[in-house]
């Protein structure tokens, strides 16, 4: 299991004081005002920001860090991510699972078939969706809904699912001659 969750990512700088707009990356952006640092991924290397204040605009979280006053000292950071250990992750309720917990899960449907692994979920508005690449290198597309997602098991890593009729029927079988 993944040890660090990203929470957000820098789109831009916001200002000329050292702000930065972030795209929050966790489902609940208010989850912020409690955070005192995260951890900044550079892509080399990773390190601690303590967390000045934090603003909303739109989609977006206004962050300021202590120790970065200026345009110049953070711009250089846009794109990168803000990651949280998983102590200072939010708490989840039954049912709930980190998107890093859940990718490279091994898929097996309910007919004892080993179907694949799980490859990206897919966030949409009404529910996610779960991209299971098949063992034949196509890929299964599946509502992360109870009547198709049994159970999750991530100490077995493993998921038991249902195949909805149509999700993985071959459309060149169905077409009328």
């Amino acid at each position: 299991m993944e040890n660090l969750l990203q929470v957000g990512i820098i789109t831009s700088t916001h200002g000329i004081k050292g702000e930065v707009k972030v795209f929050p990356t966790t489902d609940d952006a208010n989850r912020f005002k409690k955070l005192k640092e995260v951890l900044l991924d550079t892509g080399k290397e990773t390190f601690s920001l303590r967390i000045e204040s934090v603003k909303f605009f739109k989609q977006f979280v206004i962050l300021k860090f202590k120790g970065y006053d200026s345009i110049n000292d953070i711009e250089k950071y846009k794109g990168k991510s803000l990651l949280v250990t998983r102590e200072n992750a939010v708490e989840l309720e039954e049912d709930e699972y980190f998107i890093a917990d859940l990718e490279g899960v091994n898929v097996v449907s309910d007919d004892g078939r080993y179907k694949g692994v799980l490859m990206e979920v897919i966030e949409t508005g009404a529910n996610d969706v779960y991209v299971i690449r098949l063992e034949d290198e196509r890929q299964l597309l599946i509502p992360a809904i109870k009547e198709c997602i049994l159970e999750i098991d991530l100490e077995e890593n493993k998921m038991l699912i249902h195949v909805l009729d149509g999700l993985l029927d071959d459309t060149s079988e169905n077409k009328e001659e």
